[in-house]
């Protein structure tokens, strides 16, 4: 189950980072500042996993 939350925040990420370069490229704005976002959230939240995988082992 672990992996399948690795994968979804990575997915996030990606999005993300896919998102603020094609806002910056037309010179949006609020599309670039979404993708931030959003690849914040993935961030943090492959870092809450890799954090659980620590204490598991």
């Amino acid at each position: 189950m672990a992996d399948n939350k690795k994968v979804k925040a990575k997915a996030e990420q990606l999005k993300g980072a896919a998102k603020e370069q094609v806002g910056r490229a037309v010179g949006n704005e609020r599309r670039t500042a979404e993708g931030r976002t959003e690849k914040a959230r993935g961030d943090l939240r492959q870092a809450k996993e890799k954090a659980k995988d620590a204490f598991r082992d």
